[in-house]
């Protein structure tokens, strides 16, 4: 079975772009020849940034001969019903056969399609692919009507066999099929025939490209950190650079720079951001001083000087970057150390959200929650507050104007040089964490204060002007901010209500639309009792109200903004929290039955609490005690349940163990107190793993009184006496959790 291969030659890729384009190529084209019946046994893609390379081995020769059978009409139908069936099935009636079936004999057509060669179809399938390839952005070039990334040059098409190598004929656009590629643009232009895969990469190679992107990986990484360690230096570790510059060259030549020396005071961030961002180079650090002293850079060719030029090339433009850096570092240190104010007051003339007001304003609101929350993360409410009011002061700095995602990192520096606490500095870069799944929460009590604050007041007033993530879209990321008051408040173990804060939040909110609102009054000609009407609408929360505020300063019902009243934000808030609480907990193992179960008791938002709560039903669970209590407690609920309907009454005075006829009955009587009391001063103490293992200790007499006891029994005295029971088993093991929700 012949092998393919497929390179489309074209201009640089931008690197951003090849892996996913090489993957594109090896879904289109695969996925073509396997509908066209043209199997393979493997296939593999490349990329550099000139070429999309396709390899796949064992192709069929041509796609297999196939019969299909297709049900027509009656024998006897009309002759019209026939003639339309041959129509379609391109056959004479003739060939068609004719069988016995329970409705009477019926026609049937063999319709046999012959394979086609892999060359035919192989050809057909590249040029779709090639004139319908997804590009995130394409060009047209010359008078052609073909769109690509960049002007496509070539295309190598081969297949292969022991009998040598046959080109697939086609073309696009003017551009027909060949055998020949080209190698490394500068070391080696000459354009060369390949008979297969294996001729195609060792030729490549001799020419100065390295077809494999993770070959190229390799090889930067490991010339870089051998040349760093040389020097007693290590190279800062960085995948996402290293796949980029993998992608920038196909003849990679690390050369290692210096930095200048008055540029070394500036933060290691700062050096790193920069060559990053400006010259893809990557920081080389002393890890004695943690400094970053030299960088490295990649070339894309080999120099008779040994890549001195383009070092020193490398060198001035990076003098000129980090010249601009150093300004910026220098200037802003001149404001932080003698006023932060002037960058707090330039906040107020930067919005935050048109709805939600100024940046100043938010600061303001998450300051006064942070004070709050202060004492329940064990941090000093003075510095919780100081720290929410300077953490996004570097907002307005020069540094992160020009490079936004050091904001937190830079103010963390400019906080500390103004002379304030450590933990008042750290809070400036932690308040913004986590910002993904495996980033790391803040421990520090300051910066929990502060990050809490800035998450529950993002909720709340995105919640409040109905701002809320709909299926996929999440433009102000309050899932991750969600998630990440759940994490925050699991891994650090603060136990508080969010409830209490997302109202207190809804207060801050609200304050600065009240103020308004009374000024609104002098524009409806002293109309207060309109205004009083909105405010009494608000401070009842009684249904689905709105807080109106038209934009021109008067009330009235359009062109207004609107605030969902606290109720229902508070609620919905809640569950949209304890939805992310669940995928959470989902992904450490815990049933989402067992989470249903924990969310539907009291107390359930405080999140460190209710987490408590589900890992130890969740180990419970996962005995045989645990599963065996369920169908106990489950039992015990459905008859009680039922016999509560029937009577008319409720059964809920508890049991009388004078009453008791059986050793089992008492046996269970003794249980349920010994039970209770290790259950109620357990959960008193929010010991919720004592709570759950007495609970779970119920299994046996619970069993061995289901076994012996029956229920309903004739004397009534007796009936009351067990069902009260019943009641008393079903209240306690619900004082643990909502068994209810419990399936199975």
């Amino acid at each position: 079975m012949p092998d393919l291969l497929i390179e489309l030659f074209s201009e640089e890729i931008p690197a951003r772009m090849q892996r996913r384009a090489a993957e594109d190529l090896k879904k289109l084209v695969t996925g073509g020849m396997v509908e066209a019946g043209l199997a393979y046994a493997s296939a593999a893609e490349f990329s550099t940034p000139r070429r999309l390379t396709l390899t796949a081995e064992g192709v069929l020769a041509a796609s297999p001969t196939t019969v299909e059978e297709r049900k027509g009409p009656r024998a006897d139908a009309p002759e019209k019903a026939i003639e339309g069936f041959l129509r379609g099935a391109g056959l004479t009636r003739a060939q068609l056969e004719e069988r016995d079936t329970p409705k009477g004999p019926v026609l049937f057509a063999k319709i046999e399609k012959p394979g086609r060669p892999a060359a035919d179809i192989v050809a057909e399938v590249l040029e779709a692919a090639i004139r319908n390839f997804p590009w995130p952005k394409s060009m047209r070039w010359g008078a052609g009507t073909l769109r690509w990334v960049r002007p496509l040059h070539s295309i190598l098409c081969i297949l292969n066999d022991e009998a040598g190598a046959e080109i697939v004929p086609m073309e696009v656009d003017g551009i027909a099929s060949g055998d020949t590629t080209a190698g490394h643009r500068f070391l080696a232009a000459e354009r060369f025939a390949v008979s297969s895969f294996d001729d195609y990469a060792a030729k490549l190679k001799r020419a100065h490209v390295v077809l494999d992107p993770k070959e190229r990986a390799e090889a930067i990484w490991h010339d870089a950190t051998n040349m760093a360690f040389a020097n007693g230096l290590e190279v800062v570790e960085d995948a996402g650079l290293l796949a980029e510059v993998a992608g920038l060259v196909e003849w990679p030549v690390v050369l290692m720079g210096r930095i200048g020396e008055d540029f070394l005071g500036l933060p290691p961030e700062v050096l790193q951001t920069s060559m990053k961002e400006h010259q893809k180079f990557f920081s080389v650090r002393n890890p004695k001083t943690a400094r970053i002293e030299r960088f490295i850079t990649v070339a894309n060719t080999e120099t008779a000087d040994n890549g001195a030029t383009i070092l020193a090339g490398n060198e001035k433009v990076l003098s000129a970057r980090l010249a601009d850096a150093k300004f910026f570092w220098d200037n802003d240190l001149r404001v932080a150390q003698s006023d932060m104010g002037v960058w707090l007051k330039a906040l107020e003339n930067v919005t935050f959200h048109n709805k939600l007001g100024t940046q100043a304003e938010l600061i303001e609101r998450i300051a006064a929650l942070s004070r709050e929350l202060a004492p329940l993360v064990g941090a000093d409410p003075d510095e919780a507050e100081e720290a929410a009011r300077l953490a996004k002061a570097d907002l307005s700095s020069e540094m992160v104007y020009e490079f936004p995602e050091l904001q937190g990192l830079m103010g963390r520096y400019y906080i500390k040089a103004a002379g304030h606490p450590d933990a008042i500095a750290a809070a400036a870069q932690e308040h913004y964490a986590p910002l993904g799944p495996s980033d790391d929460v803040p421990t520090a009590p300051v910066s929990v204060a502060v990050a809490l604050a800035e998450k529950i007041d993002k909720l709340t007033g995105f919640w409040a002007i109905d701002e809320k993530p709909t299926g996929s879209k999440d433009p102000f990321a309050l899932r991750r901010a969600a998630l990440g008051l759940v994490r925050i408040a699991n891994e650090t173990e603060s136990s508080l209500g969010v409830a209490d804060f997302i109202k207190s939040s809804y207060q801050n909110l609200i304050t600065k639309y009240l103020s308004e609102l009374r000024l609104c009054a002098r524009a409806t000609n002293g109309n207060f009792k309109m205004v009083q009407n909105y405010l009494t609408d608000f401070d009842e929360s009684d249904g689905n109200h709105y807080l109106r505020l038209s934009k021109d300063g008067g009330l009235g019902p359009e062109n207004h903004l609107r605030l969902l009243d606290q109720g229902t934000v508070g609620s919905e808030l809640l569950a949209f929290i304890h939805d992310r609480l669940k995928v959470y907990l989902r992904d450490q193992g815990i049933r989402h039955d067992i989470i249903d179960a924990c969310i539907a008791m009291p107390g359930n938002d405080d999140l460190a609490l209710l987490v408590k709560r589900a890992r130890a039903l969740s180990e419970v669970m996962a005995t045989d005690d645990g599963e065996n209590l369920i169908q106990g407690f489950k039992r015990a609920n459905n008859i009680l349940t039922q016999a509560e309907a029937a009577d008319g009454v409720e059964y809920s005075y508890g049991g009388d163990v004078k009453y008791a006829e059986t050793d089992e009955e008492r046996a269970l009587f003794a249980a349920l107190d010994a039970a209770e009391a290790k259950i109620t001063p357990a959960m008193a103490a929010l010991d919720f793993a004592t709570a759950m293992s007495a609970m779970a200790a119920l299994r046996g007499p619970i069993d061995a009184f289901f076994d012996t006891v029956k229920i309903n029994a004739d004397n009534a005295t007796v009936r009351r006496n067990r069902l009260n029971l019943l009641s008393q088993i079903t209240r306690l093991c619900s004082s643990v959790a909502d068994l209810t929700r419990i399936e199975g």
